[in-house]
């Protein structure tokens, strides 16, 4: 007995044979991550330039409590380090920028959070660190602290807590700071 196409089973295996041509083209597009397993982007680490990587190392290790996972280092000097977050997976990566570049980041910032953001923040005072801004409630319902690691690269600390996927809680948050 011969099997007969429908057109639902036609447009089934003109997908898998477009996202095979995908796959093997080395690319990987929306057609061809339609829920396959490592198919999904994930988001590695972020690349921080820095004029000095053993300072931005003592920062993050020290201060701010992220692993040292490599530590590349030409000359005797690091310039290249990866760290890995205190909590999960997270990583960054400081490299060494060349003599005279800027490392101004404008438009960027690393967010980095904590429940018990208070206490942190005044740990880090107490290590004698500059916080820009203190724990503050924001109008979109989390907490957040400001501060500029030693390239001058801002960081927010913060803690959204059950507000993290809520779609905006501006009233709330307002609310919640006038009372």
């Amino acid at each position: 007995m011969k099997k007969t196409r429908t057109k639902k089973t036609a447009k089934k295996s003109a997908k898998a044979r477009a996202t095979k041509r995908v796959v093997k083209a080395g690319t990987v597009s929306h057609a061809a991550s339609g829920g396959e397993a490592g198919a999904k982007l994930t988001f590695n680490h972020a690349m921080i330039y820095s004029q000095n990587v053993e300072r931005g190392i003592q920062f993050y290790r020290d201060m701010l409590g992220f692993k040292l996972i490599e530590d590349f280092r030409h000359e005797g000097k690091s310039v290249y380090a990866r760290l890995r977050a205190p909590g999960g997976d997270g990583t960054i990566a400081l490299h060494q920028a060349a003599p005279g570049t800027s490392v101004a980041s404008d438009g960027v910032r690393l967010y980095l959070e904590i429940r018990e953001l208070d206490d942190f923040c005044r740990k880090l005072q107490q290590k004698g660190f500059y916080i820009t801004q203190l724990p503050k409630m924001m109008p979109w319902g989390w907490r957040h602290a400001y501060l500029n690691d030693p390239d001058g690269h801002e960081l927010s600390i913060y803690w959204a807590g059950e507000n993290r996927m809520k779609k905006s809680v501006m009233k709330a948050a307002a609310k919640a700071a006038n009372a």
